[in-house]
């Protein structure tokens, strides 16, 4: 049986369980935490909220969240592995790569392809070292890959940290999943740069965010492509109700696709780029959503038991079991 690494070490795919695949524990701006630390209170509270929620999920029966925090969203493990020892019963899988919609990071300005072609990227090295050595000293591997394209769309810094995650994935067989911004169809762009250039199986990748349309057409074109698409925002209210989010997934269901989708809500315990009036139009962003009312919603729609479990269970199982290098 294949692995997948968690914080707290390898496990069976087999034991991943019932799994949301794109919740944060914590997003955050580093530099303004560090400089500013009465925005981010106190650590034990943070910590101790942050545990809380998580075994109320474990609760539930959720076995495995898929933690996609990289490289500009404030990943920072140590913190993570603490709430992970104290909620045993929920795995925790964390992610390398970079996240931008636009150029890459300072550090990446002056490296590598910024100086010339010619020269590789040192994004691909740190991505796999990584995965194979650990994250910064804590022992924790990181199990998949994760970049952006947003509505943006290709630019030079989204297009080389594509790029550089395709050249780690094939060096360690680690996944993908990348943030898309479906309504104007940069997952067709990603498919150009991960797949059609870069050689990756769409098999191997999520497409974050998928749900945040209704056009089943273009989703469908993308499932048939292969890919993985992540109806994972549940909660958010931003331009879509719930039951737009959830009708797109009964849809694609009824049209053959479940063994291709995966369920979660995007949520954290604590996120410091939205003020906190502003939570206003997410009233249900918690990690308590998908059972307390997407499962039932669905069902009542005419998905089956069978096909939740798809979307739960077999799917991520699937997406993971070619992980490790």
């Amino acid at each position: 049986m294949a692995q997948v690494e968690t914080v707290r070490g390898p496990i069976d795919t087999s034991s991943l369980g019932r799994t949301y695949m794109h919740e944060h524990v914590f997003v955050l701006t580093p530099d303004v935490q560090q400089n500013y630390p009465d925005e981010w209170g106190s650590e034990d509270e943070r910590v101790a909220d942050a545990v809380s929620k998580l075994q109320a999920l474990a609760a539930q029966g959720v076995r495995t969240i898929v933690d996609p925090t990289v490289i500009g969203l404030g990943r920072y493990l140590p913190r993570i592995q603490v709430i992970a020892e104290q909620v045993p019963d929920l795995n925790i899988v964390v992610a390398t790569g970079c996240y931008t919609y636009g150029d890459v990071p300072f550090f990446f300005h002056h490296r590598g392809p910024a100086l010339s072609a010619e020269l590789p990227d040192p994004m691909v090295d740190l991505f796999v070292g990584d995965i194979t050595d650990g994250i910064a000293g804590t022992g924790v591997r990181a199990a998949f890959l994760k970049c952006a394209i947003d509505e943006q769309g290709p630019t030079d810094g989204v297009v080389r940290v594509m790029r550089a995650v395709a050249q780690a994935h094939h060096r360690t067989g680690a996944p993908i999943t990348v943030h898309t911004h479906p309504g104007s169809r940069s997952g067709s762009e990603a498919k150009r740069v991960l797949c059609d250039e870069e050689g990756v199986d769409p098999s191997r990748i999520v497409l974050g965010h998928s749900g945040d349309t209704d056009d089943a057409d273009h989703l469908s074109e993308l499932a048939e492509a292969g890919f993985i698409l992540g109806m994972d925002r549940f909660g958010i209210n931003v331009g879509t109700t719930f039951e737009a989010r959830a009708d797109i997934v009964v849809e694609l269901c009824r049209r053959g696709y479940a063994d291709q989708l995966v369920l979660s809500q995007d949520a954290a315990c604590y996120i410091d780029w939205i003020e906190p009036e502003a939570l206003a139009f997410m009233p249900q962003w918690n990690y308590l959503h998908i059972h307390d009312e997407v499962l039932p919603y669905l069902l009542d729609h005419g998905v089956t038991a069978a096909q939740v479990d798809a979307m739960l269970v077999v799917t991520p199982r699937r997406y993971f079991a070619g992980a490790t290098a």
